[in-house]
């Protein structure tokens, strides 16, 4: 992913990342989304490996983002909105430890942004009685998956359709 000094990076694991990496790439302000893995312990994993759910792996997009346009907040928005957090075995159709809901933090101003987001979003309505379990974590090395995995759905959209519910 791109690295300049004024843009950002943010990276989030929230099911199936056709879908999240589709949500963001519609975002002013976001300037790169990349599909990849990142969270486990097997170096530069393949899709199927990560599949198996076994590598620790989980599908997460990272992204690239202009503070002055969009801030670190709205993507947190947005990531709460484009699945259920309340569901961690997966999204849609999608089920598997490879799906669980995670933000990986790059500073310590995300960790605490991600961590009043997320109090905020247990205190709503309709979370009062249901546990979020996503989990906030340190970003650690992010593998860009295969090529046939980036913007998914502008090449390969035939067929196919989101998993993902915009939830309120």
């Amino acid at each position: 992913m791109e690295d300049s000094g004024r843009y950002e990076k943010a990276t989030f694991a929230a099911g199936c990342f056709w879908d999240v990496e589709a949500a963001f790439r519609m975002v002013e302000g976001v300037l790169e989304t990349v599909t990849g893995y990142t969270g486990g312990v097997v170096p530069e994993p393949a899709y199927e490996q990560v599949e198996s759910g076994t590598t620790g792996h989980v599908e997460a997009v990272g992204i690239v983002f202009d503070p002055a346009i969009v801030s670190y907040e709205q993507l947190l928005d947005i990531f709460w909105q484009v699945h259920d957090p309340a569901r961690n075995g997966g999204q849609g159709d999608y089920t598997g430890p490879q799906y669980r809901s995670i933000i990986f933090y790059h500073d310590a101003g995300q960790k605490e942004a991600a961590e009043r987001s997320r109090d905020r979003l247990a205190a709503s309505a309709p979370y009062r009685n249901r546990p979020i379990l996503t989990e906030i974590l340190p970003a650690t090395t992010f593998w860009p998956a295969e090529e046939c995995h980036q913007r998914f759905y502008e090449k390969c959209a035939q067929g196919y359709g989101t998993s993902h519910k915009i939830w309120e």
